[in-house]
C-alpha cells in the first residue's frame, strides 16, 4: 500500500469538459513546452502501457479526449511559428487558441476564410473534431489546412501535406486524435477583408421553402429556428468593401445578452426550473429580434461570445435532405411533451476531400440541437437522432451522439481507408480510448 506521502504525490486529478457532461481521471497530466518533451512523453507512456490523449479547451461534448492514461495539455505549444505571405499561409503551434490566432492574424492584415461561431478552442482541437461555420464555397477550418505535423505512436514527428505523406494528410486534418498528437498546423490565409452581416427574422415555412435560394445567393447563410414557434432568425454574411460599421449598443445587447449570455442564462434557468414556461419564453424571445445590418472584419462577424453552457448534438445531412429533416424535427417537437429552450441552428458546407470530414464528398447541411446544461436532454436528442440517421446523417465528432463504427462505415465511403491508416500508424492503440473504440471499432 502506498504511504500517505506517496499517495498525495500521485493523487489523480479529475478533468471535465466545458459542458460538464464528460469527466476523466488520467494517471498523470503533462504540459510539454517543446515538441521534444511531447515526443518523450509519448514514448514513456507507450513503454509503460499507458494510453495518451491530447485535450484542448474541452469544448467537445464527446469523450474524444478522455483518458485514464496520460492527458497532454498542449497550451504551452502556442503562437504563430511563421508567416509565408507569398504562399498565403501561416504556421501555428497546435495549442494556439483560435481567439489568439484570429487577433494575431488581424494585426498582420490577414484572416482565415471561414470559421465557426466560437473561438475558444485550440486550433488542433477544433480541426481534429471538424469544427465548422457555414459557407457556400468555403468549408470547415480543417479544410483550410495546407500542412501539419504530428507525433506518432513511436514518438516520431511526421510532416504531412498534399506532397508529403499525402495519405496521412487526407486523414489527419480531421483525425479525432486517433492518428497522433498534432504539434503544428499550416493554414491557408488571405488578406484581411470585410463582411457585411444581414440578420432578419423570417417565418419557418418561408425560410425552409427558400432555403436553396438563400444558400445559393449568399456566401454564408445560416438560420436559427425557435422550437414551440414558427419563428426563425436568418443571418447572411457576404464580403463587402467596408468600412467597418459594427452593431450599435442596442442590437449588440440583443445578440450578446438576450440570445447568447446574461438574459439568455436567466430565461434558461427559469425554463429548467419550470418547463411549462418554455413555449411562452420562446415566443417572446423570437419576437424580440429585429432586422439589422453591420460590417466588420471576419472573426468579429463569424463568432460570438458564449457564456451560457449547454449540451449539443449536431448532424451533417446531404444538403438536399435538410428541409425534409427539419420539418420532421419541428413536427416531432410540436406533438411531444418536450420543452426546448434553445434555438435549433442550421448551417451549410460545400463538399470537401477530408477522409472523415462530415462534408466529405457531399454538399452538406447541418442541424444542431441544444439543451441547457443540467436539463435532461436524452429524450430530445434520441428523437432528433432518429430523424437525422434516417436521412443518412453523419454526427459531428465532437458533439453528443450514439453512433458506432458499423453505422459510420455505412455513411463514410472512405471509413476503411481511415481505419487502415490508423492500424499502420498506431497498431497498439497508444492514442485509443473508449470513444474511439466505439466510433472506429477495434
Amino acid at each position: 500500500m502506498a504511504t500517505g506521502t506517496a499517495a498525495q504525490k500521485h493523487r489523480r486529478t479529475t478533468w471535465h469538459n466545458w459542458a460538464g457532461n464528460i469527466t476523466a481521471t488520467p494517471a498523470r497530466v503533462v504540459s510539454p513546452t517543446s515538441v521534444g518533451e511531447l515526443q518523450e512523453a509519448v514514448r514513456r507512456a507507450a513503454e509503460e502501457g499507458l494510453r495518451v490523449k491530447a485535450v484542448g479547451t474541452g469544448h467537445s461534448f464527446t469523450a474524444a479526449a478522455a483518458t485514464d492514461g496520460v492527458l497532454v495539455r498542449p497550451q504551452a505549444l502556442a503562437g504563430i511559428l511563421s508567416v509565408d505571405r507569398a504562399a498565403g499561409t501561416v504556421t501555428v503551434a497546435a495549442g494556439t487558441v483560435l481567439k489568439d490566432l484570429n487577433r494575431a492574424l488581424a494585426a498582420q492584415g490577414l484572416s482565415l476564410t471561414n470559421m465557426g461561431d466560437i473561438m475558444e478552442q485550440t486550433v488542433s482541437g477544433a480541426t481534429s473534431t471538424g469544427t465548422h461555420g457555414t459557407g457556400r464555397d468555403s468549408a470547415s477550418i480543417a479544410a483550410q489546412i495546407r500542412g501539419l505535423e504530428l507525433v506518432t505512436a513511436d514518438g516520431r514527428v511526421l510532416a504531412c501535406s498534399e506532397k508529403e505523406n499525402p495519405e496521412v494528410f487526407a486523414a489527419a486534418r480531421l483525425g479525432i486524435g486517433a492518428l497522433g498528437i498534432v504539434t503544428s498546423i499550416t493554414f491557408a490565409v488571405e488578406p484581411l477583408f470585410f463582411l457585411t452581416a444581414r440578420e432578419e427574422p423570417m417565418g419557418f415555412d418561408r425560410v425552409t421553402a427558400e432555403f436553396d435560394q438563400h444558400v445559393t445567393e449568399n456566401e454564408h447563410f445560416e438560420f436559427y429556428w425557435f422550437p414551440h414557434t414558427g419563428n426563425c432568425n436568418t443571418k447572411r454574411n457576404n464580403r463587402s468593401q467596408g468600412p467597418a460599421a459594427p452593431p450599435g449598443p442596442v442590437s449588440a445587447w440583443v445578440e450578446d445578452e438576450l440570445l447568447s449570455n446574461g438574459v439568455f442564462q436567466a430565461v434558461n434557468s427559469l425554463g429548467r426550473a419550470v418547463p411549462a414556461t418554455v413555449p411562452a419564453i420562446a415566443r417572446v424571445a423570437s419576437r424580440a429580434l429585429s432586422a439589422r445590418t453591420y460590417t466588420d472584419i471576419p472573426y468579429k462577424v463569424f463568432t460570438s461570445p458564449r457564456r451560457v453552457r449547454f449540451v449539443e448534438m449536431e448532424y451533417a445531412l446531404p444538403r438536399e435532405r435538410l428541409v425534409e429533416a427539419l420539418r420532421e424535427l419541428k413536427a416531432m417537437v410540436d406533438r411531444s411533451p418536450l420543452r426546448i429552450s434553445f434555438p435549433v441552428e442550421v448551417r451549410t458546407a460545400p463538399a470537401d476531400d477530408i477522409t472523415l470530414s462530415t462534408a466529405s464528398g457531399r454538399e452538406t447541411a447541418y442541424i444542431a440541437v441544444h439543451m441547457y446544461k443540467g436539463t435532461p436532454y436524452q429524450a430530445y436528442f434520441t428523437a432528433a437522432e432518429r430523424i437525422f440517421t434516417a436521412h443518412g446523417g453523419r454526427p459531428h465528432w465532437g458533439k453528443v451522439h450514439t453512433r458506432d463504427a458499423e453505422y459510420l462505415a455505412g455513411v463514410y465511403p472512405r471509413f476503411g481507408e481511415f481505419t487502415a491508416l490508423r492500424d499502420r500508424l498506431d497498431p497498439d492503440r497508444v492514442f485509443g480510448n473508449d470513444y474511439l473504440r466505439r466510433v472506429l471499432g477495434e
